[in-house]
Protein backbone atom coordinates (compact mmCIF):
# COMPACT_ATOMS: atom_id res chain seq x y z
CA UNK A 1 0.00 0.00 0.00
CA UNK A 2 2.81 2.41 0.89
CA UNK A 3 4.46 1.67 -2.44
CA UNK A 4 1.18 2.42 -4.21
CA UNK A 5 0.88 5.76 -2.41
CA UNK A 6 4.51 6.53 -3.20
CA UNK A 7 4.02 5.76 -6.89
CA UNK A 8 0.85 7.82 -7.05
CA UNK A 9 2.47 10.79 -5.30
CA UNK A 10 5.35 10.82 -7.77
CA UNK A 11 3.16 10.24 -10.81
CA UNK A 12 4.67 12.36 -13.59
CA UNK A 13 1.31 13.80 -14.63
CA UNK A 14 1.06 15.50 -11.23
CA UNK A 15 4.38 17.31 -11.28
CA UNK A 16 5.57 17.49 -14.91
CA UNK A 17 4.08 18.72 -18.19
CA UNK A 18 2.52 16.23 -20.56
CA UNK A 19 4.84 13.79 -22.42
CA UNK A 20 7.65 14.24 -19.90
CA UNK A 21 8.81 11.77 -17.24
CA UNK A 22 11.28 11.76 -14.36
CA UNK A 23 13.67 9.91 -16.67
CA UNK A 24 13.99 13.12 -18.70
CA UNK A 25 15.49 14.78 -15.62
CA UNK A 26 18.15 12.18 -14.89
CA UNK A 27 21.74 13.41 -14.89
CA UNK A 28 23.50 12.80 -18.19
CA UNK A 29 26.20 14.27 -20.43
CA UNK A 30 27.59 16.32 -17.54
CA UNK A 31 24.25 18.04 -16.95
CA UNK A 32 22.85 17.87 -13.40
CA UNK A 33 19.15 18.24 -12.60
CA UNK A 34 17.31 18.98 -9.35
CA UNK A 35 16.07 15.88 -7.51
CA UNK A 36 13.74 15.53 -4.54
CA UNK A 37 16.35 13.46 -2.69
CA UNK A 38 18.60 16.54 -2.61
CA UNK A 39 16.27 18.09 -0.03
CA UNK A 40 17.03 15.51 2.66
CA UNK A 41 20.16 17.45 3.54
CA UNK A 42 18.10 20.48 4.61
CA UNK A 43 16.88 18.87 7.85
CA UNK A 44 20.34 18.28 9.37
CA UNK A 45 21.38 21.67 7.98
CA UNK A 46 18.45 23.24 9.85
CA UNK A 47 19.82 21.79 13.09
CA UNK A 48 23.23 23.22 12.17
CA UNK A 49 21.57 26.61 11.73
CA UNK A 50 20.05 26.35 15.22
CA UNK A 51 23.50 25.60 16.67
CA UNK A 52 25.08 28.46 14.74
CA UNK A 53 22.30 30.73 15.92
CA UNK A 54 22.92 29.79 19.55
CA UNK A 55 26.59 30.70 19.38
CA UNK A 56 25.90 33.78 17.26
CA UNK A 57 23.45 35.15 19.80
CA UNK A 58 25.82 34.33 22.65
CA UNK A 59 29.11 35.59 21.25
CA UNK A 60 28.07 38.18 18.65
CA UNK A 61 24.59 39.52 19.36
CA UNK A 62 24.98 39.79 23.14
CA UNK A 63 28.25 41.80 23.01
CA UNK A 64 26.71 43.94 20.26
CA UNK A 65 23.72 44.60 22.50
CA UNK A 66 26.06 45.73 25.27
CA UNK A 67 27.95 47.93 22.81
CA UNK A 68 24.71 49.59 21.71
CA UNK A 69 23.64 49.98 25.33
CA UNK A 70 20.55 47.82 25.03
CA UNK A 71 19.01 48.04 28.49
CA UNK A 72 16.35 45.97 30.14
CA UNK A 73 13.42 47.60 31.87
CA UNK A 74 12.99 46.55 35.47
CA UNK A 75 9.85 44.46 35.90
CA UNK A 76 7.89 43.98 39.07
CA UNK A 77 7.36 40.28 39.74
CA UNK A 78 4.05 38.83 40.81
CA UNK A 79 4.28 37.54 44.41
CA UNK A 80 3.82 33.75 44.82
CA UNK A 81 0.16 32.79 44.96
CA UNK A 82 -0.82 29.18 44.30
CA UNK A 83 -4.48 29.96 43.56
CA UNK A 84 -3.78 32.67 41.01
CA UNK A 85 -0.87 30.76 39.49
CA UNK A 86 -3.03 27.70 38.95
CA UNK A 87 -5.70 29.77 37.20
CA UNK A 88 -3.05 31.53 35.11
CA UNK A 89 -1.56 28.25 33.86
CA UNK A 90 -4.78 26.30 33.35
CA UNK A 91 -7.61 28.72 32.63
CA UNK A 92 -6.19 31.86 31.07
CA UNK A 93 -4.01 34.92 31.46
CA UNK A 94 -6.82 37.45 31.15
CA UNK A 95 -9.54 36.63 33.72
CA UNK A 96 -12.96 38.15 33.17
CA UNK A 97 -14.57 40.35 35.80
CA UNK A 98 -16.63 37.48 37.24
CA UNK A 99 -13.49 35.34 37.45
CA UNK A 100 -11.60 38.17 39.14
CA UNK A 101 -14.30 38.36 41.81
CA UNK A 102 -14.17 34.59 42.33
CA UNK A 103 -10.37 34.59 42.55
CA UNK A 104 -10.56 37.50 44.97
CA UNK A 105 -12.68 35.44 47.36
CA UNK A 106 -10.49 32.34 46.94
CA UNK A 107 -7.20 34.13 47.45
CA UNK A 108 -8.22 36.67 50.07
CA UNK A 109 -7.04 39.55 47.87
CA UNK A 110 -9.01 42.52 46.63
CA UNK A 111 -10.15 42.59 43.02
CA UNK A 112 -7.62 45.34 42.29
CA UNK A 113 -4.81 43.24 43.75
CA UNK A 114 -5.86 40.25 41.63
CA UNK A 115 -5.83 42.35 38.45
CA UNK A 116 -2.43 43.77 39.40
CA UNK A 117 -1.07 40.25 40.02
CA UNK A 118 -2.17 39.12 36.54
CA UNK A 119 -0.64 42.21 34.92
CA UNK A 120 2.69 41.50 36.56
CA UNK A 121 2.49 37.80 35.78
CA UNK A 122 1.81 38.47 32.11
CA UNK A 123 4.73 40.89 31.97
CA UNK A 124 7.00 38.21 33.45
CA UNK A 125 6.25 35.93 30.53
CA UNK A 126 6.96 38.53 27.90
CA UNK A 127 10.35 38.19 26.19
CA UNK A 128 13.17 40.36 27.41
CA UNK A 129 14.57 43.21 25.34
CA UNK A 130 17.88 41.36 25.02
CA UNK A 131 16.12 38.27 23.64
CA UNK A 132 14.35 40.36 21.03
CA UNK A 133 17.57 42.14 20.07
CA UNK A 134 19.48 38.88 19.68
CA UNK A 135 16.72 37.35 17.57
CA UNK A 136 16.58 40.40 15.31
CA UNK A 137 20.39 40.41 14.98
CA UNK A 138 20.42 36.78 13.85
CA UNK A 139 17.71 37.28 11.26
CA UNK A 140 19.26 40.53 10.03
CA UNK A 141 22.58 38.79 9.48
CA UNK A 142 21.06 35.86 7.61
CA UNK A 143 18.71 37.91 5.44
CA UNK A 144 21.46 40.36 4.47
CA UNK A 145 23.91 37.60 3.56
CA UNK A 146 21.16 35.65 1.75
CA UNK A 147 20.13 38.71 -0.26
CA UNK A 148 23.70 39.43 -1.34
CA UNK A 149 24.27 35.76 -2.18
CA UNK A 150 20.97 35.55 -4.04
CA UNK A 151 21.77 38.56 -6.19
CA UNK A 152 25.18 37.07 -6.96
CA UNK A 153 23.44 33.86 -8.07
CA UNK A 154 20.87 35.46 -10.40
CA UNK A 155 22.21 38.82 -11.63
CA UNK A 156 24.33 37.29 -14.39
CA UNK A 157 21.53 35.03 -15.62
CA UNK A 158 19.54 36.01 -18.73
CA UNK A 159 16.18 35.30 -17.04
CA UNK A 160 16.91 38.01 -14.49
CA UNK A 161 16.42 40.55 -17.30
CA UNK A 162 13.95 38.64 -19.49
CA UNK A 163 11.38 36.65 -17.51
CA UNK A 164 10.32 34.64 -20.54
CA UNK A 165 13.70 32.91 -20.37
CA UNK A 166 12.66 31.45 -17.01
CA UNK A 167 10.74 28.83 -18.99
CA UNK A 168 13.12 28.43 -21.92
CA UNK A 169 13.56 24.68 -22.34
CA UNK A 170 11.54 23.86 -19.22
CA UNK A 171 11.72 21.44 -17.50
CA UNK A 172 14.96 20.23 -19.09
CA UNK A 173 17.01 22.88 -17.29
CA UNK A 174 20.21 21.81 -15.56
CA UNK A 175 21.31 23.46 -12.34
CA UNK A 176 24.67 24.82 -11.21
CA UNK A 177 26.32 24.57 -7.76
CA UNK A 178 25.44 28.16 -6.79
CA UNK A 179 21.73 27.46 -7.37
CA UNK A 180 21.98 24.22 -5.39
CA UNK A 181 23.53 25.85 -2.33
CA UNK A 182 21.25 28.88 -2.50
CA UNK A 183 18.23 26.58 -2.37
CA UNK A 184 19.58 24.28 0.32
CA UNK A 185 20.60 27.14 2.62
CA UNK A 186 17.34 29.06 2.21
CA UNK A 187 15.20 25.97 2.80
CA UNK A 188 17.31 24.92 5.80
CA UNK A 189 16.93 28.37 7.33
CA UNK A 190 13.14 28.29 7.04
CA UNK A 191 13.08 24.81 8.58
CA UNK A 192 15.08 26.25 11.49
CA UNK A 193 12.58 29.11 11.85
CA UNK A 194 9.74 26.60 11.99
CA UNK A 195 11.58 24.47 14.57
CA UNK A 196 12.27 27.48 16.81
CA UNK A 197 8.98 29.35 16.39
CA UNK A 198 7.61 28.07 19.70
CA UNK A 199 10.51 29.62 21.62
CA UNK A 200 10.91 32.79 19.53
CA UNK A 201 9.22 36.08 20.31
CA UNK A 202 5.50 35.65 19.71
CA UNK A 203 3.37 38.40 18.22
CA UNK A 204 -0.23 38.82 17.23
CA UNK A 205 0.38 37.37 13.77
CA UNK A 206 1.80 34.15 15.21
CA UNK A 207 -0.59 31.99 13.17
CA UNK A 208 0.18 33.94 10.01
CA UNK A 209 3.89 33.41 10.64
CA UNK A 210 3.37 29.65 10.86
CA UNK A 211 1.36 29.69 7.64
CA UNK A 212 4.10 31.75 6.00
CA UNK A 213 6.90 29.40 7.06
CA UNK A 214 4.98 26.30 6.00
CA UNK A 215 3.95 27.82 2.66
CA UNK A 216 7.54 28.93 2.03
CA UNK A 217 8.93 25.48 2.81
CA UNK A 218 6.38 23.84 0.52
CA UNK A 219 7.05 26.33 -2.27
CA UNK A 220 10.82 26.00 -2.10
CA UNK A 221 10.62 22.21 -1.92
CA UNK A 222 8.15 21.87 -4.77
CA UNK A 223 9.95 24.38 -6.99
CA UNK A 224 13.12 22.35 -6.51
CA UNK A 225 11.96 18.86 -7.41
CA UNK A 226 9.62 20.14 -10.16
CA UNK A 227 12.58 22.16 -11.51
CA UNK A 228 11.02 25.60 -11.05
CA UNK A 229 14.50 26.62 -9.91
CA UNK A 230 14.86 29.73 -12.05
CA UNK A 231 11.57 31.15 -10.82
CA UNK A 232 12.40 30.04 -7.27
CA UNK A 233 15.69 31.92 -7.11
CA UNK A 234 13.98 35.12 -8.28
CA UNK A 235 11.24 34.76 -5.66
CA UNK A 236 13.65 34.06 -2.78
CA UNK A 237 15.90 37.03 -3.64
CA UNK A 238 12.85 39.27 -3.92
CA UNK A 239 11.70 38.32 -0.41
CA UNK A 240 15.15 38.76 1.14
CA UNK A 241 15.43 42.29 -0.31
CA UNK A 242 13.28 43.85 2.42
CA UNK A 243 13.53 41.43 5.36
CA UNK A 244 16.99 42.55 6.49
CA UNK A 245 15.80 46.17 6.59
CA UNK A 246 13.01 45.27 8.99
CA UNK A 247 15.33 43.36 11.29
CA UNK A 248 17.87 46.19 11.35
CA UNK A 249 15.10 48.64 12.22
CA UNK A 250 14.17 46.42 15.16
CA UNK A 251 17.75 46.33 16.36
CA UNK A 252 18.01 50.11 16.40
CA UNK A 253 14.63 50.38 18.10
CA UNK A 254 15.74 48.06 20.92
CA UNK A 255 18.95 50.08 21.22
CA UNK A 256 16.93 53.30 21.61
CA UNK A 257 18.08 54.84 18.30
CA UNK A 258 14.58 56.04 17.48
CA UNK A 259 15.35 58.37 14.57
CA UNK A 260 17.55 55.77 12.88
CA UNK A 261 14.88 53.17 13.40
CA UNK A 262 12.19 55.45 11.96
CA UNK A 263 14.22 56.20 8.85
CA UNK A 264 15.08 52.56 8.22
CA UNK A 265 11.46 51.59 8.69
CA UNK A 266 10.38 54.08 6.05
CA UNK A 267 12.89 52.59 3.61
CA UNK A 268 11.68 49.10 4.56
CA UNK A 269 8.03 50.04 3.98
CA UNK A 270 8.83 51.44 0.52
CA UNK A 271 10.89 48.39 -0.48
CA UNK A 272 8.25 46.00 0.93
CA UNK A 273 5.40 47.65 -0.98
CA UNK A 274 7.36 47.76 -4.23
CA UNK A 275 8.64 44.18 -4.06
CA UNK A 276 5.66 42.39 -2.50
CA UNK A 277 2.71 44.33 -3.92
CA UNK A 278 4.09 45.44 -7.29
CA UNK A 279 6.97 43.32 -8.57
CA UNK A 280 5.77 40.00 -7.13
CA UNK A 281 2.16 40.05 -8.42
CA UNK A 282 2.67 41.99 -11.67
CA UNK A 283 5.99 40.52 -12.78
CA UNK A 284 6.73 37.26 -10.98
CA UNK A 285 3.17 35.92 -10.67
CA UNK A 286 2.51 36.98 -14.24
CA UNK A 287 5.62 35.04 -15.20
CA UNK A 288 4.47 31.87 -13.42
CA UNK A 289 0.81 32.12 -14.48
CA UNK A 290 0.98 33.25 -18.10
CA UNK A 291 4.30 32.30 -19.71
CA UNK A 292 4.19 28.53 -18.93
CA UNK A 293 0.87 28.19 -20.76
CA UNK A 294 2.59 29.37 -23.95
CA UNK A 295 4.75 26.22 -23.82
CA UNK A 296 2.55 23.43 -22.42
CA UNK A 297 -0.99 22.77 -21.13
CA UNK A 298 -1.66 23.45 -17.45
CA UNK A 299 -1.09 20.50 -15.10
CA UNK A 300 -1.45 19.88 -11.37
CA UNK A 301 2.03 21.18 -10.50
CA UNK A 302 1.29 24.43 -12.33
CA UNK A 303 -1.91 24.95 -10.33
CA UNK A 304 -0.29 23.88 -7.04
CA UNK A 305 2.69 26.21 -7.38
CA UNK A 306 0.56 29.24 -8.23
CA UNK A 307 -1.93 28.43 -5.47
CA UNK A 308 0.87 28.51 -2.90
CA UNK A 309 2.13 31.74 -4.43
CA UNK A 310 -1.38 33.11 -3.94
CA UNK A 311 -1.26 32.17 -0.24
CA UNK A 312 1.98 34.09 0.17
CA UNK A 313 0.53 37.06 -1.69
CA UNK A 314 -2.44 37.19 0.68
CA UNK A 315 -0.03 37.23 3.63
CA UNK A 316 1.88 40.08 1.98
CA UNK A 317 -1.34 42.05 1.64
CA UNK A 318 -2.12 41.44 5.33
CA UNK A 319 1.33 42.65 6.42
CA UNK A 320 1.22 45.58 3.99
CA UNK A 321 -2.02 46.66 5.65
CA UNK A 322 -0.30 46.70 9.05
CA UNK A 323 2.69 48.57 7.63
CA UNK A 324 0.54 51.21 5.94
CA UNK A 325 -1.56 51.65 9.08
CA UNK A 326 1.60 52.25 11.08
CA UNK A 327 2.95 54.60 8.40
CA UNK A 328 -0.27 56.63 8.52
CA UNK A 329 0.00 57.03 12.28
CA UNK A 330 3.64 57.96 11.93
CA UNK A 331 2.91 60.63 9.33
CA UNK A 332 0.09 62.07 11.43
CA UNK A 333 2.41 62.28 14.45
CA UNK A 334 0.67 59.71 16.62
CA UNK A 335 2.58 57.45 18.97
CA UNK A 336 2.77 54.10 17.28
CA UNK A 337 3.93 50.65 18.20
CA UNK A 338 4.32 47.56 16.09
CA UNK A 339 0.81 46.55 15.08
CA UNK A 340 1.77 42.93 15.73
CA UNK A 341 3.38 43.48 19.09
CA UNK A 342 1.99 42.50 22.47
CA UNK A 343 2.46 45.63 24.54
CA UNK A 344 3.85 45.44 28.05
CA UNK A 345 1.28 46.55 30.60
CA UNK A 346 1.87 49.31 33.13
CA UNK A 347 0.63 49.92 36.64
CA UNK A 348 0.75 53.69 36.68
CA UNK A 349 -2.65 53.86 38.35
CA UNK A 350 -1.09 52.27 41.37
CA UNK A 351 2.05 54.39 41.26
CA UNK A 352 4.04 51.20 41.56
CA UNK A 353 6.55 51.89 38.83
CA UNK A 354 7.78 54.96 40.61
CA UNK A 355 8.14 52.98 43.78
CA UNK A 356 10.13 50.39 41.90
CA UNK A 357 12.52 52.99 40.62
CA UNK A 358 11.16 52.84 37.07
CA UNK A 359 9.61 56.25 37.24
CA UNK A 360 6.01 57.13 36.54
CA UNK A 361 7.03 58.41 33.14
CA UNK A 362 8.43 55.11 32.00
CA UNK A 363 6.98 54.11 28.67
CA UNK A 364 5.84 50.64 27.84
CA UNK A 365 8.04 48.88 25.36
CA UNK A 366 6.11 47.40 22.58
CA UNK A 367 6.78 43.77 22.89
CA UNK A 368 9.34 43.76 20.44
CA UNK A 369 8.73 46.64 18.33
CA UNK A 370 8.95 50.19 18.14
CA UNK A 371 7.87 52.81 19.80
CA UNK A 372 8.88 55.26 17.48
CA UNK A 373 9.72 58.68 18.29
CA UNK A 374 6.99 60.44 16.75
CA UNK A 375 6.76 57.23 16.78
CA UNK A 376 6.41 54.43 14.66
CA UNK A 377 8.06 51.32 14.29
CA UNK A 378 8.42 48.16 12.67
CA UNK A 379 6.32 45.55 11.69
CA UNK A 380 7.39 42.08 12.44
Amino acid sequence: MLQTLYDYFWWERLWLPVNLTWADLEDRDGRVYAKASDLYVTLPLALVFLIIRYFFELYVATPLAALLNVKEKARLRAPPNATLEHFYLTSGKQPKQAEVELLSRQSGLSGRQVERWFRRRRNQDRPSLLKKFREASWRFTFYLVAFIAGMAVIMDKPWFYDLKKVWEGYPIQSIIPSQYWYYMIELSFYWSLLFSIASDVKRKDFKEQIIHHVATIILISFSWFANYVRAGTLIMALHDSSDYLLESAKMFNYAGWKNTCNNIFIVFAIVFIITRLVILPFWILHCTLVYPLELYPAFFGYYFFNFMMGVLQLLHIFWAYLILRMAHKFITGKLVEDERSDREETESSEGEEAAAGGGAKSRPLANGHPILNSNHRKND
